[in-house]
């Protein structure tokens, strides 16, 4: 056949087209944090009984270094996600890596808990500093409507991690008969590998200053103008985010008080019973839901209203709490922690999305370092309150934030419903 008998057949030899939104950033990011979840994960569900069982530390001290830990964290994303909006996030985000894994290090030679402490603060300060501007560099040339998809692949990532890094200390534990400071030392190496990775990661130059200005400027949300202030008044007089963007972030930190760290709930399992290899595996369990989760939950909330997805986590979050303060049965913590994840899979990577869909495109560093650094603030508060409170075996805090997470989530489902009623009758005036 003239001019056609050597053509290759459609589709043949070509590479299958990858999703829009999975950029060289989304995959090579995700890579990132896939490696440092690996390690992070790997000594955070023993470090609750490191630093109790092995060091001899109190359980307020528990609940004391990881709010601690997120305060540093906290303190650190808001500085961190204004910087990332002025200045290179690429070197932010391998800054803060680069602490991530030297935090492990010290932490792998600590022999009293206050070096436990220093260590976990230099980790979060890490974990501040790359947070706000990996966030925002992930939705780079990314398709806006995707964002939740975005997000949640990304979390799925970074969660496997969480799932490979427990494992991994599941046949360590078994390999050394116990010992907990082996894991810690072995953790070192695959932080120290995504911090290598970062060099495949991409950044486009940094618009104009005038550029910056007018994506900030009228007839956006973002820019109303203070009281006072002109129409035309500089920029840097006017509110930097969105009102709705605020009340988001706002209502978000309040649930932040009663979401206390994870390493109590680790610690709670302990206290039923649960041996060190049995915690492990619960929380590897959970962090298999995480991962599983995570991407549905990011694409459902790029279909349905987010509130609607965030309220679902916060059910899950109900039952993980209220279900650990209830039982006296170790073997119930599996289910618990199960249905657990889905908290975390409905509520991290979309609520991150949700502040992402609200800010400006210029100011995603800034929006995603206040929401993340206000919420960490509250997780530090949490952490301290639930610590003192924690008693002989917790119940009384976990009962607490249990309640507290089922309120907000019927708040969000009724707050959402009453806007979007508003929001009809509005149209329908006009």
């Amino acid at each position: 056949m003239a001019g056609g008998s050597n053509a290759p057949a459609r589709g043949v030899g070509r590479r299958p087209r990858r999703p829009r939104w999975l950029t060289r950033n989304v995959a090579a990011l995700s890579g990132v944090s896939f490696l440092q979840d690996t390690a992070s994960e790997l000594l955070y569900p023993v470090l609750p009984i490191f630093l109790t069982a092995v060091l001899g530390a109190p359980a307020a001290v528990v609940g004391a270094v990881e709010g601690a830990a997120e305060g540093a964290a906290s303190l650190t994303k808001i500085v961190a996600g204004r910087l990332a909006d002025r200045s290179s996030k690429r070197r932010l985000i391998g800054l803060g890596y680069g602490l991530a894994a030297f935090g492990k290090l010290i932490i792998a030679l600590a022999s009293a808990w206050p070096v436990v402490l220093a260590g976990r603060c230099v980790d979060r300060l890490g974990k501040g500093i790359r947070g706000a501007p990996r966030d925002a560099l992930l939705t780079e040339a990314a398709d806006p409507v995707s964002r939740g998809r975005i997000f949640g692949f990304h979390r799925m990532a970074d969660t496997a991690g969480a799932v490979v890094g427990p494992a991994i200390g599941l046949g360590l534990l078994a390999l050394f008969g116990g010992q907990i400071q082996p894991l810690l030392a072995i953790a070192v190496v695959p932080a120290v590998l995504s911090v290598l990775l970062v060099a495949v990661v991409r950044e486009k130059r940094a618009a104009p200053a005038a550029v910056v200005r007018s994506a900030t400027a009228p007839p956006s949300d973002a820019t109303r103008t203070t009281a006072g202030a002109p129409p035309g008044a500089p920029a840097r007089l006017r509110p930097a985010l969105p009102r709705r963007l605020r009340i988001l972030i706002a209502v978000l930190t309040v649930f932040s008080l009663v979401n206390f760290p994870d390493a109590l709930l680790l610690l709670r399992a302990h206290e039923l019973g649960l041996p060190t290899e049995g915690v492990v595996a619960a929380y590897i369990l959970f962090n298999i839901a995480y991962a599983a989760l995570s991407y549905p939950a990011g694409a459902l909330s790029d279909r349905i209203p987010r509130h609607l997805v965030f309220a679902a986590g916060l059910v899950f979050f109900a039952a993980g709490y209220l279900g650990l303060g209830l039982i006296d049965d170790p073997a119930w913590v599996f289910p618990i922690l199960l249905a657990y994840g889905g908290f975390a899979a409905c509520t991290d990577g979309v609520g991150k999305a949700w502040v992402s869909s609200l800010a400006p495109e210029a100011l995603q560093g800034r929006a995603q370092g206040l929401f993340q650094g206000l919420t960490g603030g509250g997780i530090l508060t949490a952490g301290l309150w639930a610590g003192l409170a924690w008693g002989d075996a917790g119940q009384v805090p976990l009962l607490v934030s249990g309640v507290a997470g089922l309120v907000l989530a019927i708040a969000l489902v009724v707050a959402g419903r009453r806007l979007a009623v508003t929001a009809i009758q509005r149209s329908n005036q006009s």
